[in-house]
C-alpha cells in the first residue's frame, strides 16, 4: 500500500505562485522506484499531465501551458515531489493531484498506479 499526501494550493491572484508538497510513504514502498507527475483536473474538463520527473529526478517534463513558469522537483530522502507555481493564470485553476508510476513517467494519467487526494488551486483574474 502506498500512501501519497498532498499539501499546499490554495487561492492567490494572477500572477502570483504557489507551492504543492507530496509526500509518499508505504510499508514496502521505495520511493525511487517511481516516476512522480502531477495532473490537474478542471471542472467539466479531462485530467491533464502538467509535470513529470523520473526516478531520478534528472529528467523533468512539462506541458507546454506551464513551461517556464512551473518547476517540479523531488527529494529522493525525504520522499517528497513539489510543484512550484509561478506567474500563475486563471486557466491554471484546478484541482492538481500528484501521482505515482513504476518506472518511468508519462502524461497519460490512466498508466499511474497511486494518487494523491487532490489540492484546489483558484487563480483570481
Amino acid at each position: 500500500q502506498v500512501q501519497l499526501v498532498q499539501s499546499g494550493g490554495g487561492f492567490v491572484q494572477t500572477g502570483g505562485s504557489l507551492r504543492l508538497s507530496c509526500t509518499t510513504s508505504g510499508s514496502t514502498y521505495t520511493f525511487t522506484s517511481y516516476a512522480m507527475a502531477w495532473f490537474r483536473q478542471a471542472p467539466g474538463k479531462d485530467r491533464e499531465f502538467v509535470a513529470g520527473i523520473s526516478r531520478s529526478g534528472n529528467t523533468p517534463n512539462y506541458e507546454d501551458s506551464v513551461k517556464g513558469r512551473f518547476t517540479i522537483s523531488r527529494d529522493n530522502f525525504k520522499n517528497l515531489v513539489t510543484l512550484e507555481m509561478n506567474s500563475l493564470k486563471p486557466e491554471d485553476t484546478a484541482v492538481y493531484y500528484c501521482a505515482a508510476r513504476g518506472y518511468s513517467a508519462t502524461t497519460d494519467y490512466k498508466r499511474y498506479d497511486y494518487w494523491g487526494q487532490g489540492t484546489q488551486v483558484t487563480v483570481s483574474s
